[in-house]
C-alpha cells in the first residue's frame, strides 16, 4: 500500500506533496524535522491530507498530478476531507486513517 500525502506549515500557507509506503514513519520524519530541504526549511509538520494508492506507480502518477494543480485546487481538495486543516497524524495512528473520515 502506498500513500500520497500533503504536509502543511503552522499557518497552512505552504504545502508539500509526497509519496510513501509508510505514512506513519514519513509523517513522523517531517514532524521531527528529519527531512532536509523544502519541508525542513518551511517547517512543514502537519499532515493535512492523504490518499491511499494500490501501488507505487499509481501513487507517483497521482503525486505528479497534484503537484501540477493550481494552489487553489490543492486547498479545495484538502478542504473536502479536512476543512479546518487539522493535523491528521494522530487520527491516522489511532486507526482513523481512512481519508474519507479523517476530518471528523
Amino acid at each position: 500500500m502506498f500513500y500520497v500525502y500533503i504536509m502543511a506549515n503552522k499557518t497552512n500557507s505552504v504545502l508539500y506533496i509526497g509519496v510513501t509506503n509508510n505514512l506513519e514513519r514519513r509523517a513522523l520524519e517531517h514532524r521531527n524535522g528529519l527531512i532536509e530541504g523544502f519541508t525542513q526549511k518551511y517547517n512543514l509538520k502537519k499532515l493535512v491530507y492523504f490518499e491511499i494508492a494500490p501501488d507505487a506507480i499509481s501513487a507517483i502518477r497521482r503525486e505528479k498530478q497534484l503537484k501540477n494543480w493550481h494552489r487553489d485546487w490543492k486547498f479545495n481538495l484538502i478542504s473536502v476531507i479536512n476543512p479546518n486543516f487539522e493535523d491528521l497524524y494522530q487520527k491516522f495512528l489511532n486507526g482513523l486513517g481512512d481519508p474519507e473520515t479523517s476530518s471528523g
